[in-house]
């Protein structure tokens, strides 16, 4: 069940730092909104998870999804730049995100 929700909170870390970029420095109340309720719970959750798997395991996963949600929606929804680095540097954090899931 941690690893659930840490997944999950994982992916909460992608909607809030994406809200907060269309907060505009939140002067935009909807997105202020869905960053604040994301963060929270996305904090929560990560919270919940570390009871049961190591800081240093989890923290790292937590991040990498955060990281690489993030990136994949900048690419998508934002116009960022897609290259072929860029797609392989991701597939490496997912392999790392992966590894420490399995040496857990």
């Amino acid at each position: 069940m941690a690893w659930l929700v840490l997944v999950v909170s994982g992916v909460l870390e992608t909607v809030w730092a994406s809200a907060l970029s269309e907060s505009r420095s939140f002067t935009r109340p909807v997105p202020t909104s869905i960053f604040a309720v994301a963060l929270v719970a996305s904090m929560a959750g990560l919270g919940y998870a570390l009871r049961t798997i190591p800081v240093g395991t989890g923290y790292a996963v937590w991040v990498g999804i955060g990281a690489v949600g993030t990136a994949i929606y900048g690419m998508v929804a934002l116009g960022d730049s897609v290259s072929m680095v860029r797609i392989l540097c991701l597939l490496l954090l997912v392999t790392g995100i992966v590894g420490l899931k399995l040496a857990h």
